[in-house]
């Protein structure tokens, strides 16, 4: 069994390898291989399926977490001298197509990364399947290590679709029939320029769930020498509870939640905050250790984010600023209310030019020198991808729909407990149920300076988006709890990207101000059904044969779910499934 080095550019249709002109050099394919002949080297192997991509870029900056510095604010203060990194950050920001760019941090660089995964996965896979028809490798630790690789392979091959139909589709819910999601790969590719066809978004839910439940029953912490860096069983089990709360199966979420948190959560949460540092360097060695128990996976990723959003002292045109600042570390809260920022960013936080925006610093960057005389390289970011902190709120939300209010009230404080800065001297408040009911009111939605209300307190349309699996609904009584757990969110996941995965879930509408030099600013919302919500597929892609997303067509489901004065189509993508 040979696992080609074709697989690392994850072939053509699906990613790039295939796009090129230079037909004559792809029709031969290199004969650099690694002989994949041992359980060992399997596990060896999945080790580069890990994608080097980051969603960071294109999750932050199509979310709330950004605003735009050349927009004048409330004063009419603005900041025209400030260059957008790439132009294509004017292109996410504006939710158009991203097409202007593929280096890091774009749709190519994400497609390409992500595919790149499944296709390691699958090679990997492949060669379990030839040893097992053979009878190789059929009992003691070989057998054993095969099977974690076995496992491995198919959890990791689940998460990179996981991502990608997240991505690059619409939410998961109503519409998952017959709304366009992204292919599903199973098989190692053996030919140049393969035709692949998009699948609905339910099918590929189906497909990353049957592979998702598979994979934990041979997940292993045992055969790693750095678990922290692989599929272990924390990181599989907090995975399942993410793909579960996506999916609005809360009962499963508390189950998978439960397995790694066990009884006494707040011994796994993180110590980071009361921690003083003598530089950035040892400030992000701590935030990602992987002796730190409440990182679950830690993933090293090629990327630019700070010089897309944070560069310091200087000033990016997007960046962390104004309301979402205020809506993140530098609001008020239900259990501090009495400064004008969480805590535990009282020392922690770089702000370089402050009114040009902040960052929190474990964001720094590191530089990877391929030429250290040149000073040539790559800079690089880590991914804490499944933490301890983010797995207690998921729980947190599960059981707010579980009609557990107590145990979400006793989930959340936890969390804020655990992000007390001792060495500041600010001490925030407990969390109380009645703190909670008491901050999230809308009666107080237009809030007071530097109050995090007015900008997370939006409508919640995840009833319109997707049924709970336990059939329960959003209710009156559930909102403050519900708002508490996605502010919560916000700040525990800022500058990661997933903050844009709960704008889609829950149908948040999100407004852009772009400033225009000399003129007024204009103003678009991302209504909570926008097609634009899933980003479209990379133009090479396209042009490989791939069919592009939809961008004119809201998908027409129950019209009982929807207000009378929502224009619904049906999808065009409904006699292709």
């Amino acid at each position: 069994m040979k696992l080609r080095n074709s697989i690392y550019l994850a072939a053509a249709g699906i990613s790039m390898l295939g796009l090129s002109s230079c037909n004559d050099f792809l029709d031969t394919l290199p004969d650099n291989r690694a002989e994949l002949s041992q359980p060992d080297l399997l596990l060896a192997a999945l080790t580069d399926g890990y994608p080097d991509a980051n969603y960071t870029v294109m999750g932050e900056m199509s979310s709330d977490n950004i605003v735009d510095n050349h927009a004048k604010d409330a004063n009419g203060i603005s900041y025209d001298n400030l260059a957008a990194f790439d132009p294509i950050d004017d292109q996410i920001f504006a939710w158009e197509d991203a097409d202007m760019s593929s280096i890091q941090d774009t749709p190519t660089s994400l497609w390409s990364g992500y595919y790149h995964g499944v296709a390691v996965a699958n090679h990997v896979l492949q060669a379990i399947e030839e040893f097992r028809a053979e009878g190789k490798f059929a009992e003691g630790k070989d057998a054993e290590k095969m099977d974690a690789a076995y496992g491995e392979a198919l959890v990791l091959r689940a998460y990179c679709h996981f991502n990608l139909v997240n991505l690059f589709a619409m939410q998961y819910g109503e519409t998952s029939s017959v709304a366009m999601g992204i292919p599903y790969v199973t098989e190692p590719e053996d030919e140049v320029s393969p035709h692949y066809e998009r699948e609905s978004v339910q099918a590929v839910y189906d497909k990353i769930q049957a592979d998702l439940e598979e994979g934990l029953k041979y997940i292993t912490d045992e055969y790693y020498s750095q678990p922290k860096y692989h599929f272990n069983m924390d990181a599989a089990n907090a995975f399942a509870a993410r793909f579960f709360l996506y999916k609005r199966d809360y009962q499963k979420v508390l189950e998978y939640a439960n397995a790694v948190l066990g009884s006494n959560p707040a011994s796994m949460m993180r110590t980071y905050w009361s921690k003083a540092f003598t530089s950035l360097d040892a400030d992000c060695a701590d935030y990602f250790s992987s002796g730190s128990v409440n990182n679950f996976l830690l993933i090293p990723t090629t990327s630019q984010l700070m010089l897309h959003m944070y560069i310091s002292g200087s000033g990016t045109r997007y960046a962390l600023n104004r309301d979402a600042a205020t809506g993140t570390i530098f609001g008020n809260g239900p259990a501090w209310r009495d400064f004008n920022f969480m805590p535990c960013y009282a020392s922690l936080y770089v702000n370089g030019n402050q009114e040009y925006g902040l960052w929190p610093s474990y964001m720094n960057p590191f530089f990877q020198y391929t030429d250290k005389v040149a000073g040539i390289g790559f800079y690089k970011a880590m991914r804490a991808e499944f933490t301890a902190e983010e797995l207690l709120l998921m729980r947190a939300e599960a059981k707010i729909f579980l009609n557990d209010i107590p145990g979400a009230v006793a989930d959340l404080s936890i969390w804020v407990e655990s992000r007390n800065n001792n060495l500041s001297g600010y001490q925030m408040d407990p969390l109380t149920d009645d703190a909670i009911t008491s901050y999230y009111k809308e009666e107080s939605i237009t809030g007071r300076d530097n109050d995090a209300i007015p900008y997370n307190i939006p409508a919640l349309h995840i009833d319109e988006i997707c049924d709970a699996v336990n059939g329960v609904k959003v209710t009156e009584e559930m909102k403050p709890y519900l708002w508490c757990v996605l502010h919560f969110r916000r700040i525990e996941t800022v500058c990661t990207g997933l903050r844009w995965f709960d704008i889609k879930r829950y149908g948040i509408e999100v407004t852009h101000v772009t400033g225009h030099r000399d003129a007024a600013n204009t103003t678009d919302v991302l209504v909570w059904n926008d097609p634009r919500r899933a980003f479209q597929v990379p133009i090479e892609a396209i042009s490989a044969g791939l069919q592009p997303t939809d961008r004119e067509t809201i998908i027409e489901v129950s019209s009982s779910k929807h207000p009378a004065n929502v224009t619904l189509y049906k999808s065009p993508f409904e006699n292709n499934k």
